[in-house]
C-alpha cells in the first residue's frame, strides 16, 4: 500500500484523515481518495460535505507550506548567491551558478544570460544552462530584437508562453532559428540594470508551454539584481586592479629613471672615450650592447631591412622590425648603414636615445674613416683608370699596385657600368648624385677587394668573382646595393667574366664597352634601376647598342596580342612562345603546356584573328620571336 493511500476510520472525523494526509506529504490525487471512498460507501450528505470542507482546507495548508518551502529555497539559494558574491574570485564562475539555481528553482528546462557589447551595440550569450544547441549558445541579440532585445530595450521583464506565436517583439531568423534549434517555447526574460543601464538579461526557458508565475517572475528579477551586482564587483575589481597596476608602474618608472639616466651618462662617457682614442665602429657597437643589455651590430646599408632603415633616416629616430631595433648611421642625404640592436623587445625613450646617439658617433667615425680612404680611393681609380686607358703597362707593377691596395689582378673579375637613373633638378644636383654614386662604388669595391673610377659620367667598377657566382648576380646585387646607398635608381651593366689582366690589360677596357653595350640595352628595355649581364642578352645585345624603339617595335608586332591578353586574361603570348619553341608543332605545344591539343589551335586561330593570316610565314614569325623575347626581356618577372 503507497503513503498517498488512506484508509479511512468508519467514525473518523475528516480531520484527521487530512492531517494524516499533510503529515505524510500526500500528493494532491490523494486528497480526492476519503471523499470518493465516503460516497462509494454511501456515507451522509453531511459527512461528505464535512470531508469537502476539510479537504479544501487541507489543500490550503499544502499549498502554503510548499509556498513557505519553496520561498526558502529561494531565500536558500539567493544567500547562497550572495556569498558567492561576497568572496567573488571568477565572474564567470559565479554567474553559472546563477544561472545554475535559476533554473533548479524555477524548474525550467533552460537558463541563460546575455551581456550588452558597447562595442557592438548588441547582447551576447556570455552563460547557459541546460542548452543542448550551439547555434543558440553563440547566438547575439541586437536592441529591440527577439524577447531578449525587447527587455534591454523596455528595461521591464517579459513572458511569453508561446515565442514563435508572440508578436510583441521582432522576430529575425537567426534568432528564430537558434531559438527552434534548442527547442524553447516558453520564455521569460528579466533585465540586468545597472542604475537606470540595462547591461544584460536573464532568462529562464521551457520547450513546452507554460505559464509563469509572479513569484517566479520576482525570483528571476532577483537573481538578476544579484548578476548585475557580481558584474560590477567585478568591473570595480578589474578597475581597482588596473589602478594599483599603474601606480606600481608608475613607481618603477621612477625607480628605474635614476638607473636610466645612470646609464645614459654611462655610455656618454664611454663614447666620449672611444672617439677620443680612436676608436672603431665594432667598439661602438660592443660599448653600447653593454649599456642596452642586447647585442648590437653595425650593417652595411645593403644588409639591413630597407623599410626599416628607410623610416629611421627620414624621422631621425630607432625604429623596431620584428624582434631588431634599426637606427640609421647616415650622413648627410647618404645611408652608411645601420646599427641593430638584437635581444630587446622594448626599449624606454632614454635607452632608444642612447642607441640613436651611438649611431649618430658611428656616422662621424665612418666620414672620418671615409676622409682617410678618399686617398686609397684616389689611388684604387687611378689603377683602374690606368687598367682602360690599356697603355703599355709593366705587369709586375700593375700587380704590386694592386696588392698594395689588396686586390688580386691574377682572380676572376667582372667590369660594371653603373649609371644614375634618377631625375635631377639642376646641374649642382646630378653633379651631388654623381658624387655620391662614385662615393659608394669606392666604398664598396674597397670592401670587396676590387677598384672603383668615374668615368663617362658614371662609375665603372672591377670586382672579383665568387666561387658559385655569376655575372648576372653580381650586377643585381650592385644595382640594389649602390640605389640604397644613394637613394635613387642605380643600373649595372656587367660584362663576361675576364682573367689574366695583368697579363692582358686591354682586357678591362673591352669589358667595360661590353658592360657599357649591356647598360644601354637595359635603358632601352626600360629596366632602369636594375642589373644584368651581357650574357643575359646574347645577340640582341649588339641589336639594342644603339638607339632603337624597342617598345614600339614590340608594339607594332605583338601588340594585340598583349593587349589582348591583359584585357581577357588570356595566356596568347605565352601560348606563341611555347608554340615556336617546339617547332611550330601544335601536339608538342600541347604538352608543353599542359593543355588539349584543340586548346592550342583555339588560342593559335585566335592569335591569327588579331594578327593576320599570315603571322606563321618566315619573314614575320622571325619578327614576332624577336618581339616575344624582346618582351620577356623587358619585363624578367614574368618568366
Amino acid at each position: 500500500m503507497s503513503r498517498d493511500h488512506v484508509q479511512p476510520a468508519p467514525n473518523g472525523s475528516a480531520e484527521a484523515e487530512y492531517l494524516e494526509l499533510l503529515t505524510r506529504d500526500a500528493s494532491v490525487e490523494a486528497y480526492e481518495r476519503p471523499v470518493l471512498a465516503a460516497r462509494a460507501e454511501g456515507r451522509s450528505a453531511d459527512r461528505i460535505a464535512e470531508l469537502e470542507q476539510a479537504k479544501r482546507l487541507a489543500l490550503r495548508v499544502r499549498a502554503e507550506l510548499e509556498g513557505r518551502r519553496r520561498r526558502e529555497a529561494e531565500l536558500s539559494a539567493l544567500f547562497e548567491t550572495a556569498h558567492d558574491l561576497a568572496g567573488l574570485r571568477d565572474l564567470d564562475a559565479v554567474l553559472q551558478a546563477i544561472v545554475q539555481r535559476a533554473r533548479s528553482l524555477l524548474g525550467t528546462d533552460v537558463a541563460y544570460l546575455t551581456l550588452h557589447d558597447p562595442a557592438r551595440g548588441d547582447t551576447y550569450m556570455r552563460v547557459t544552462e541546460g542548452s543542448v544547441s550551439a547555434r543558440f549558445q553563440q547566438l547575439r541579440l541586437g536592441m529591440g530584437e527577439g524577447l531578449g532585445g525587447l527587455v534591454a530595450q523596455t528595461t521591464r521583464p517579459y513572458v511569453t508562453d508561446d515565442y514563435f506565436e508572440d508578436a510583441r517583439f521582432q522576430h529575425t531568423r537567426t534568432i528564430d532559428s537558434g531559438v527552434s534549434d534548442e527547442g524553447l517555447v516558453a520564455i521569460l526574460g528579466v533585465p540586468l540594470m545597472l542604475g537606470p543601464h540595462v547591461i544584460g538579461v536573464l532568462f529562464a526557458a521551457d520547450r513546452r508551454a507554460r505559464v509563469f508565475e509572479r513569484e517566479q517572475i520576482a525570483v528571476l528579477g532577483s537573481f538578476a539584481a544579484l548578476a548585475a551586482a557580481a558584474i560590477d564587483t567585478a568591473n570595480l575589481l578589474t578597475e581597482t586592479r588596473a589602478a594599483l597596476a599603474e601606480l606600481e608602474r608608475a613607481n618603477q618608472i621612477i625607480r628605474d629613471g635614476s638607473a636610466v639616466i645612470e646609464r645614459a651618462s654611462d655610455v656618454h662617457d664611454r663614447l666620449a672615450e672611444l672617439v677620443l682614442r680612436g676608436g672603431g665602429v665594432h667598439d661602438v657597437a660592443a660599448a653600447v650592447s653593454e649599456v642596452l643589455d642586447g647585442t648590437v651590430l653595425f650593417t652595411e646599408a645593403g644588409a639591413a631591412p630597407a623599410e626599416a632603415l628607410e623610416a629611421s633616416r627620414a624621422e631621425g629616430h630607432a625604429v623596431r622590425h620584428g624582434g631588431e631595433w634599426i637606427a640609421a648611421v647616415a650622413a648627410g642625404g647618404e645611408l652608411l648603414g645601420a646599427l641593430v640592436l638584437r635581444g630587446q623587445q622594448a626599449l624606454d625613450p632614454v635607452d632608444q636615445r642612447t642607441l640613436e646617439r651611438a649611431a649618430m658617433v658611428t656616422s662621424l667615425l665612418l666620414l672620418a674613416r671615409r676622409s682617410a680612404a678618399e686617398a686609397e680611393h684616389r689611388v684604387r681609380g687611378e689603377l683602374l683608370d690606368d687598367l682602360l686607358d690599356a697603355r703599355d703597362r709593366d705587369p709586375r707593377l700593375l700587380r704590386e699596385r694592386a696588392a698594395r691596395l689588396q686586390a688580386d689582378l691574377d682572380a676572376t673579375h667582372v667590369v660594371l657600368a653603373a649609371r644614375l637613373d634618377g631625375p635631377a633638378a639642376d646641374a649642382d644636383e646630378e653633379a651631388a648624385a654623381r658624387r655620391r654614386l662614385w662615393s659608394a662604388a669606392s666604398h664598396l669595391a674597397a670592401t670587396r677587394h676590387g677598384l672603383a673610377a668615374a668615368r663617362d659620367g658614371g662609375t665603372v667598377l672591377l670586382l672579383p668573382l665568387g666561387a658559385g657566382d655569376t655575372a648576372t648576380e653580381l650586377a643585381g646585387r650592385t644595382a640594389r646595393h649602390l640605389g640604397t646607398a644613394v637613394h635613387q635608381p642605380v643600373t649595372v651593366g656587367a660584362s663576361a667574366p675576364v682573367t689574366g689582366l695583368t697579363a692582358h690589360p686591354e682586357t678591362v677596357a673591352a669589358a667595360y664597352a661590353e658592360g657599357r653595350r649591356c647598360l644601354d640595352a637595359l635603358h632601352l628595355l626600360g629596366r632602369a634601376g636594375d642589373g644584368a649581364a651581357a650574357e643575359d642578352f646574347g645577340f640582341l645585345g649588339l641589336l639594342l647598342a644603339g638607339e632603337r624603339d624597342v617598345a614600339g617595335f614590340v608594339g607594332r608586332t605583338i601588340g594585340p596580342v598583349a593587349s589582348y591578353d591583359e584585357r581577357r586574361g588570356t595566356d596568347l603570348l605565352r601560348t606563341m612562345d611555347a608554340y615556336f619553341s617546339c617547332g611550330m608543332s601544335p601536339a608538342r605545344t600541347k604538352d608543353a603546356l599542359h593543355v588539349h591539343v584543340n586548346t592550342v589551335a583555339q588560342r593559335l586561330e585566335r592569335v591569327g584573328r588579331l594578327l593576320g593570316e599570315d603571322w606563321q610565314t618566315p619573314a614575320r614569325a622571325l619578327e614576332i620571336q624577336l618581339a616575344l623575347r624582346l618582351h620577356r626581356l623587358a619585363a624578367p618577372d614574368r618568366r
